[in-house]
Formats: structure tokens, sequence, C-alpha cells
């Protein structure tokens, strides 16, 4: 039986804030089985706890934001992406601040931290939300879906106006029965366009910024001295994001998802139009000889 998964010891490090600015102390701690991702701000009296679900997104404004009882985690999609792709079920993520560090702009830096902690099996069953039937949510030219699939394969299509994304591929399809999560999605960094900065700050958004922790572009190129990490980084880590907004379903997904121009607002959207219909999904274990390849221990070195 595929087991349950959390860190082997606590970890913890400091951060800036990509929206607020801030600085901000993370500690990731093991949690108890069947307890999922729940993030903790020591800063609040009553040592507040938000867990981190669909129903909790509360602003998808550049972000996914959490939010319980009127105490907010922002930007919380990076870290539930490294721990979608390290394979991660439960854990509890203490932060003195209101967002998670952005740290370099992908999911890099968590991998490392989680990695030298070590990850734990427990004892239980892994639950996996496996796909019955097609979901699909769309705004004007947007779309998300998710659909059967026996594994776990997305494919997003980016359409950027921009002489340096032109460049780049606009679309990418992962299928981690073949590909690994930190070698083709991980290291992808967030980007943004120097225009858009001082009416973002305006909005009490990308205050922490900077060419440290993501790809910023002018009008007409990339301004970071450092080369791209893949050569097409953007739609790579427009898949890094989606993994993190799903894994707020609180499992593992077994199916497909494909996207068209989709971002945080509709990735919500999408899981909470999956969760109304309970047709839709079934929830399942697996023994490790039937379990989708993706996911098996054989070849957790592809996708983990």
């Amino acid at each position: 039986m595929m087991k349950q998964r959390t860190i082997a010891a606590p970890v913890k490090t400091v951060g800036i804030g990509l929206h607020s600015g801030r600085k901000v102390t993370i500690s990731i701690k093991p949690a108890p089985v069947n307890s999922g991702v729940q993030f903790v701000r020591v800063d609040t009296p009553e040592q507040s706890i938000v867990p981190a679900t669909a129903l909790a997104v509360c602003d998808t404004r550049l972000a996914s934001v959490i939010q319980k009882d009127g105490i907010r985690v922002s930007t919380v999609e990076h870290l539930l992406s490294a721990c979608a792709g390290l394979g991660l079920d439960n854990l509890l993520i203490e932060l003195d601040g209101e967002e998670v560090p952005i740290m370099d702009g992908s999911a890099a830096s968590f991998l490392f931290l989680i990695e030298s902690a070590g990850i734990a099996e427990q004892d239980a069953p892994r639950q996996f939300l496996v796909m019955k039937k097609m979901v699909e949510v769309r705004e004007g030219d947007k779309l998300a879906r998710l659909e059967p699939f026996f594994g776990f394969k997305l494919d997003f299509t980016i359409d950027f106006k921009h002489p340096a994304v032109d460049k780049t591929g606009q679309r990418f399809i992962v299928d981690f029965a073949e590909h690994a999560y930190r070698s083709e999605i991980g290291r992808a960094r967030t980007f943004g366009f120097a225009h858009e900065v001082e009416a973002l700050r305006e909005m009490g958004l990308a205050r922490g910024g900077s060419l440290d922790n993501a790809i910023v572009l002018d009008e007409h190129r990339i301004l970071n001295n450092e080369e791209l990490r893949y050569e097409d980084e953007f739609v790579r880590h427009k898949i890094l994001d989606a993994i993190g907004d799903l894994y707020l379903v609180g499992h593992p997904i077994v199916g497909a998802y494909v996207a068209e121009k989709s971002g945080h607002a509709l990735n919500n959207a999408l899981l909470r139009k999956l969760l109304e219909d309970p047709s839709a999904y079934e929830m399942s274990s697996f023994s490790e000889n039937k379990a989708p390849s993706a996911y098996s221990q054989e070849n957790q070195p592809l996708f983990f």
C-alpha cells in the first residue's frame, strides 16, 4: 500500500515576501497522518491555523491566498508545488508573517530545504483523488480542465504578446510518468513586467520583487543578467503554479490538467467546481504495483 508522507525533521529558513516585501521566517515541521498541509501564523495571538484547502482561498491577485477566521496566508503556491513534487501529504508550516517567502521565485529552494531534512513514510494509506469525468471552467478565452487519465499530466498554453516571450515556447506538456518535477518544472521562476510594477505596488503587491526572485521584462527584453533556466521557462512556471494551486484540493490528483491562459483564479474555480460534483471523482488508495506510474515507488526518482 502506498503510504502517506511527511518531513522527517523540522527545517527553518528566512526570506522576503514577494508582495509584502517583508522579512519572514518559515519553519516546516512533521504532521500526523490525515492532517494535510496546515499553516500556522505564529505572529498572531491565537497561533492561528489556516488549512491549505481550495475552499480557504480568498484572493487570487497574482498569488493564491488562503484564509480562516480573518487570518491570511499569502503566496502559498510555490511551496505547495514543491510539496506535490516531493509527494508530501502532511505538514505543519509555521510563519511569523502573512506571506510565504518568495526565495528565488521558483520551488527550488523549498525542494532543497525539505530534502535536506528528509522525508518519512507514515503508517496510513495515501489517498488519491481520481478523476472520473471531465470538469472544465472558462472565462472568455481562458480555460482550465481536469479529465480522467491514469497518471498525472499537465498541458499548459500561455499567450503573452512580448518579443522575449515569443522567442520561447508558449506551450508545454509534462507527464510525470516520463519527466521529473525537480529537473523539468521545479526551477522555473516567476516573471513580471517592469511597466506594471508601479501600479502593482500601489495595490500593495510586488513590493518585494527584484531581479533576484523574478524574471523581469521591459517592453522589449529580459532585464536579468542571468540566462533563462529553461528555453520555455515562462510556461513552465505557469505549470509550477498550477501544480501548487491544484494541491489545494488536499490530495494528489490522478488525472490530466489542460489549461489555456489560466491563472490562480481560474485554477481555484476549477477545484471548487470539481468539489461541488462528487460524481466527477472518487477517492482511492493504491497498492504499489497498481499505482499510476507517475506516483509509483519505482518511478519516484522521475517524479520526485
